[in-house]
């Protein structure tokens, strides 16, 4: 991959290249870009853990980024950033550097990618189709290769929808989970930072790196105690019902169903009527909740004395005013439609892991969303506005590329079980899970709850993920015991001991609690030695009940002990 000064360079060629201006609001110095990155390198050489040494980002207009000014996409005299976004200085402190800021929808409102006054970001592989929005730079720099990724922001499906018409993916967390700190608000409290990448584990590991609390961020919140690193091996995910797709085009109905077809190779599905989630979602322009665009742009839009002279993009000024005369009542009014109908969603949901929906129905041209700039607009959100009203996490990924458009899918999870929708979307693609929660092993396994044996579902269960598969140190014996189901006793011994095969597997505080809460006699939870030297928790038992046992040591684990015994 070369150095991350190397990598800069590249960038810089690349930008130059695809020759793209309208992506782009403000692009750094290439020298200071790459003073930096020699810093990186550096650093590196010093012996400084950088998990994202030179990758190449860039940050949507609209999230601070020191020394560049903030814009919105609203041209103004706007002195630039004191300091980087809570989330740049992570990406920053892991090893990236950061090359530019890209153009969006004027203030973050609009799905299409054509309402700024710094033009129309054209897509990446049919430039007279929409770039969808508001994220449209961010999305495009990605997939024209000049960033390795890029940051966008996501209240109405802004992170998933420019994804999806770019053939790249689109990681929108928990609402958050990545704090705001340093971003311009589009509709608080329902925005989000998101990612852009061409792969999917790019992607998580740039969103764990800005992911956790920022006490200058009220409403920041941490993965909690309970939280699932996993799901089920072959998971239940739900499916929009016939009825529900009417909106989709010819292209994308065909795509629909070659992606379900893909989908029911790696999991069961379950149609779900998902009308109440979808007639929720036009609260977010059609009800009270627009009242949160004129707190977030009102002043800007009523202190300019006209919209074309002024920047102002029309079609954004118009929400924006639009939105001033909201009443309390109404707001309160359409704050409590939302609490029933994310009731209601888990209800639908009960049974699956993910509910996986086209990420849009169309992909428009650029002059047929000019000649209709609401309705189009509107339509682009229909299976994505719902999502950060109800609370719920998403990844979209790229399913068909058609001369008609492109087409992908999001895979949505409830808050917090982001790992899930991940997970759904990584055997979807038929690439790596990458872990995003805290993914530390907690517990070694060595009988009935290896993968394949009976007890393994209440690991499964639990939200725990297997991490990879260990040999004690030679210190053990272990026996089979007399018990329903046949579970082996491992045992620490002075002399006399042997390796013994078994698994890690990760799980969260409160999950590994549980399971200890649940374990029957003779079974132990204590410390256990790997063959490494590493003292992890895992299974042993009550030295009474070996007594009498058939000693399997010399077998080397449960396994082999039990294709035996069949």
């Amino acid at each position: 991959m070369g150095t991350s000064a190397e990598r800069v360079r590249r960038a810089y060629r690349r930008l130059a290249e695809v020759d793209r201006a309208e992506v782009w609001i403000a692009v750094r110095d290439p020298a200071d870009a790459e003073r930096e990155a020699e810093l990186i390198d550096a650093r590196a050489e010093a012996g400084e853990e950088l998990p994202l040494r030179g990758v190449v980002i860039a940050v949507k207009d609209n999230i601070d980024v020191a020394g560049l000014a903030t814009t919105g996409a609203f041209p103004s005299a706007v002195p630039p950033a004191d300091a980087d976004a809570t989330a740049v200085a992570r990406l920053r402190a892991a090893g990236a550097v950061v090359i530019g800021k890209t153009n969006l929808d004027q203030f973050a409102t609009g799905l299409v990618g054509t309402r700024s006054p710094y033009g129309a970001v054209r897509n990446a592989r049919h430039p007279e189709r929409i770039s969808g929005g508001s994220s449209s730079g961010s999305a495009v720099a990605v997939a024209l290769g000049v960033v390795d990724i890029a940051l966008g922001t996501d209240t109405a499906g802004s992170g998933r929808v420019p994804a999806a018409l770019n053939g790249v993916v689109g990681v929108k967390p928990t609402l958050g989970l990545v704090p705001a700190t340093g971003m311009m608000p589009a509709c608080h409290p329902y925005d989000t930072i998101t990612v852009f990448a061409r792969e999917l584990p790019a992607a998580v590991r740039a969103a764990r790196a800005i992911t956790g609390p920022d006490a200058a961020d009220p409403r920041s919140r941490a993965w909690p105690a309970d939280v699932r690193l996993a799901g089920a091996p072959r998971p239940v995910l739900g499916i929009p019902a016939e009825d529900d797709l009417a909106s989709l085009e010819p292209f994308a109905r065909a795509a629909w169903r070659e992606a379900t077809e893909r989908l029911a190779e790696h999991a069961d599905l379950r149609p779900v009527a998902i009308a109440p989630l979808l007639a929720a979602a036009k609260l977010l322009y059609e009800g009270a909740i627009v009242a949160g665009r004129f707190h977030a742009a009102g002043e800007r839009v009523t202190q300019a004395s006209g919209d074309a002279a002024t920047g102002l993009d029309p079609t954004v000024a118009g929400i924006v005013r639009g939105a001033r005369d909201v009443a309390g009542w109404e707001y309160v009014r359409d704050l409590a439609e939302l609490d029933r109908v994310a009731r209601l969603a888990r209800e639908l949901l009960a049974g699956c892991e993910c509910l996986v929906v086209p990420t849009a129905p169309a992909h428009p041209t650029i002059a047929a969303v000019r000649a209709d700039p609401v309705a189009l607009n509107a339509r682009m959100g229909t299976f994505t506005n719902f999502v950060n009203l109800l609370d719920m996490s998403a990844v979209s990924v790229p399913a068909a590329s058609t001369d008609d458009g492109e087409f992908g899918v999001t895979f949505i999870a409830d808050a917090f079980d982001d790992q899930l929708a991940v997970d759904a979307a990584a055997r979807f693609l038929g690439v790596p899970a990458e872990p995003w929660a805290d993914a530390r092993p907690r517990l070694a396994v060595f009988g009935a709850h290896l993968r394949g044996q009976p007890l393994n579902g209440e690991l499964v269960a639990l939200g725990a993920r297997f991490a990879r598969d260990v040999v004690t140190a030679d210190a053990y014996r272990l026996y089979a015991l007399d018990t329903a189901p046949p579970k082996p006793g491992l045992v620490r011994v002075g002399a006399g001991g042997a390796a013994i095969e078994g698994e890690l597997w990760a799980l969260s505080p409160s999950a590994l609690g549980t399971f200890l809460g649940a374990l029957p006699p003779p079974m132990t939870l204590g410390p256990v030695t790997l063959s490494t030297g590493q003292t992890v928790t895992g299974f042993g038992c009550e030295p009474c009940a070996v007594e009498g046992a058939v000693d399997i040591t010399h077998l080397g684990g449960w396994r082999p002990y039990r294709a035996g015994a069949r």
